[in-house]
C-alpha cells in the first residue's frame, strides 16, 4: 500500500495540471486506473486484535464490540467501569 502513495500523488497531479496536453492526461488516467485496488488506504478494514472480526469496532481499544464486553465484565481492561444511573 504505502509504495503505490507517491505514484498516486504524481499521477493525480498530472490529471489535475491545466497545463498539460488532453492525451497525457488521459494515459495519466488510465495508469492510475491500472494501480491495484487495494493500495488505496481508504479500503483498509479495521479489525478486532483478538478474533479478526471487521464489523463493530471500537478504534480505542481496537477491539470489537463483543470481546470489548467480554474483556470488560472480567475487568481486564483498565479505566472501564460498568454504568449505572
Amino acid at each position: 500500500m504505502a509504495k503505490y502513495v507517491i505514484c498516486c500523488c504524481e499521477l493525480k497531479a498530472l490529471i489535475k495540471d491545466p497545463a498539460i496536453g488532453a492525451e497525457e492526461r488521459v494515459a495519466a488516467q488510465v495508469k492510475l486506473g491500472k494501480l491495484p485496488k487495494d493500495s488505496n488506504p481508504i479500503r483498509v478494514v479495521l479489525r478486532c486484535m483478538v478474533t479478526g472480526r471487521p464489523r463493530g469496532n471500537l478504534r480505542y481499544f481496537q477491539l470489537s464490540r463483543i470481546t470489548f464486553r467480554e474483556k470488560a465484565l472480567k475487568g481486564e481492561l483498565t479505566g472501564v467501569v460498568k454504568s449505572s444511573w
